[in-house]
């Protein structure tokens, strides 16, 4: 089969390397994918936001799959565009995509359809907003209801924090805004893949969203992640499908929206049980990275089952190793990201034992050179037997790479050594 893959960052990178291992799978195209993609796929310029350009490309390149990785695109359409046309694709609809692209709709969702989350308010203009933020008080949640790349929701430890935060997303015309409760406890990321009925649970994951240290500093697109996640235990996992996953699938199906494709639950483990703190409609950056070293089945049957409505008798089989994602960032991330630097050390990273390297924010100049393209620029990435392991070879990686504007946090995984331990 042709397969392509939508998108240039490192869950793009980590889907490519899985699927390339399938033996159902002829060639590999990624559009636009990035300099570590091209080492595997044919990589294609294409803006991944024009639905008319992505078409065509799936014509000239006799594609029968698509693996849609972004949430840009799927929000857009490109579902829609792509299946009406004959090309099967994994993801969900632009209906389906608002879980993601709305959180309103999605708080909305979850109220009607009682599915444990924050109690919240949705508010068109800053003087509504401010006059909740003061009832409430802090800690208190602002969300910007749109796409914003990991980067849209501002935990407001002080009232004067908060109401700068609804001030700085009103700036924008047309803003919405969503603010909630603040939720105390351990966060952790839930995956199911879901066929418009069925889902099935993949593994846990846990990601780290603040760019310092002791999760200290603003949120992040994610700075790391490891899997499996010891505070999500088998017990919670039921909790969590029964309680949220499942009835969100039925909802959604109620709705005149049924979801296909990859159901992303951030989750906070409260002392009143586990809580939807967001859905996403894709695989997580940095976790799908940790989520494809420990998959031991073959990828491609899987997001073929969940296109085709298949996955009520469906099973997936995992590594028992661990796995762990180091995300090493550009200067100034997640503000404005020094780039143009040279990279270098990269061969020698991948070289180390159970190591593996993803490429996220790169591109390559004419002289070959591999350089900063973005905020988070790569994916130092490792399995081993348990977590400790694991983040032990990540971080022997990431001493082999060479990049003056690059850091990244040293403590990825500390919440499971310390458990380990």
């Amino acid at each position: 089969m042709n397969v392509l893959v939508v998108g240039s960052g490192g869950r793009e990178h980590a889907l490519c390397w899985a699927l390339k291992a399938s033996p159902l799978v002829g060639k590999l195209v990624c559009a636009p994918g990035n300099p570590g993609i091209a080492e595997i796929a044919l990589c294609r310029p294409v803006n991944v936001t024009d639905n008319a350009a992505m078409l065509q490309l799936c014509r000239d390149e006799h594609i029968d799959f698509v693996v849609v990785g972004p949430e840009v695109p799927l929000v857009n359409g490109l579902v829609d565009v792509l299946e009406a046309a004959g090309f099967a694709c994994f993801g969900p609809t632009a209906s389906a995509a608002r879980i993601e692209g709305s959180k309103g709709f999605m708080k909305d969702l979850c109220a009607k359809y009682d599915i444990p989350t924050a109690f919240y308010g949705r508010f068109t203009d800053l003087a509504s907003a401010e006059a909740y933020i003061r009832k409430h008080g802090a800690p208190i949640v602002v969300k910007a209801d749109g796409l914003a790349a990991g980067k849209g929701v501002v935990v407001a430890m002080t009232l004067e924090e908060a109401l700068d935060a609804a001030r700085a997303l009103f700036t924008e015309p047309g803003a919405e805004a969503v603010i909630e409760e603040f939720l105390d406890g351990e966060e952790v990321s839930f995956f199911a893949l879901v066929d418009g009925k069925h889902a099935l649970p993949l593994v846990s994951a846990q990601d780290h969203k603040r760019v310092g240290d002791g999760d200290t500093g603003p949120n992040t697109g994610g700075m790391g992640a490891y899997s499996p996640a010891p505070a999500l235990t088998p017990a919670l996992q039921a909790d969590v499908m029964a309680r949220i996953v499942q009835p969100t699938v039925a909802a959604m199906a109620a709705e005149g929206a049924p979801f296909k494709g990859v159901l992303f639950a951030g989750l906070m483990l409260t002392k009143d049980g586990p809580k939807l703190l967001e859905y996403n409609a894709r695989f997580g950056d940095p976790e799908c990275q940790t989520l494809m070293l420990r998959l031991k089945s073959d990828l491609l049957p899987a997001l073929m089952a969940a296109r085709d409505g298949q996955l009520k008798d469906f099973d997936l089989r995992w590594h028992d190793d661990a796995a762990l994602c180091v995300v090493m960032a550009g200067r100034g991330y997640p503000g404005e990201p020094a780039k143009g630097g040279v990279i270098e050390g990269l061969q020698e990273a991948a070289a180390q034992p159970g190591a593996q390297v993803f490429h996220a924010g790169t591109k390559q100049r004419a002289d070959g050179a591999v350089v900063a393209d973005g905020g988070r620029v790569l994916g130092i990435c490792a399995r081993g037997p348990d977590i400790a392991t694991a983040q032990a070879r990540a971080y022997a990686a990431v001493k082999h790479v060479r990049w003056a504007d690059g850091f990244c946090r040293s403590d990825i995984g500390w919440r499971a050594v310390a458990r380990q331990n």
